[in-house]
């Protein structure tokens, strides 16, 4: 199914998203195709990646986490795989391999989490997100103490469920405009890189 809304092209977007982007199919080869369909609405985008680097890169913003990230990337799978969102289950599948160093991984996460090979730190973890993504009015000291058995502090869930719930709308935006994840995410992280 063809997106229904069109990709703008990148000439015609304002100098700051259009360098931004530039920066990223400098990175990493190609433009992503979130970047521009979401250009589409310049104040949106501005806010969407604000957001989404303040989470992903929390650096970026001056600020240090002890989740790394391919922690991110695998919450980010698993609860689009739960979302049923392809656009991130795909891209972002595509920067857990990367980062977890596991041509495997992203898809036992996205198929089933619980039986991946994953650690047990990181099991707590997925544990803690999804119930964020399917049942967050649950969530109660439990939930808590369970993360903190393995070493998550409540900033370290503040910012678990903060990648849950942001993802849960990229998910859904990406979904409902029929967005779909550029080739290239499907090759990466899964066959070593050629060596010079």
């Amino acid at each position: 199914m063809p997106p229904r809304y069109p990709l703008p092209d990148l000439n015609t977007l304002p100098d700051d998203l259009r360098a931004k982007i530039l920066a990223v199919q400098e990175k990493a080869g190609f433009i992503p195709n979130v970047f521009l369909a979401l250009a589409r609405r310049p104040a949106e985008w501005r806010a969407f990646f604000a957001y989404h680097d303040a989470l992903m890169d929390p650096e970026s913003v001056g600020r240090s986490s002890p989740l790394t990230k391919g922690d991110r990337e695998m919450i980010v799978t698993a609860t689009s795989a739960a979302n049923r969102c392809l656009y991130c289950v795909v891209a972002h599948g595509a920067l857990l391999r990367i980062y977890e160093k596991k041509p495997l991984v992203a898809d036992q996460v996205a198929v089933n989490w619980r039986k991946a090979d994953i650690p047990p730190r990181q099991r707590a973890m997925l544990d803690f997100a999804m119930k964020v993504c399917e049942r967050s009015h649950e969530i109660d000291d439990a939930d808590f103490a369970a993360l903190a058995a393995h070493g998550f502090s409540d900033e370290d869930a503040w910012d678990i469920a903060a990648i849950t719930a942001f993802f849960g709308l990229s998910n859904r935006m990406a979904s409902f405009s029929g967005m779909l994840p550029n080739d290239e995410f499907y090759l990466m992280g899964r066959v070593p890189k050629a060596k010079n």
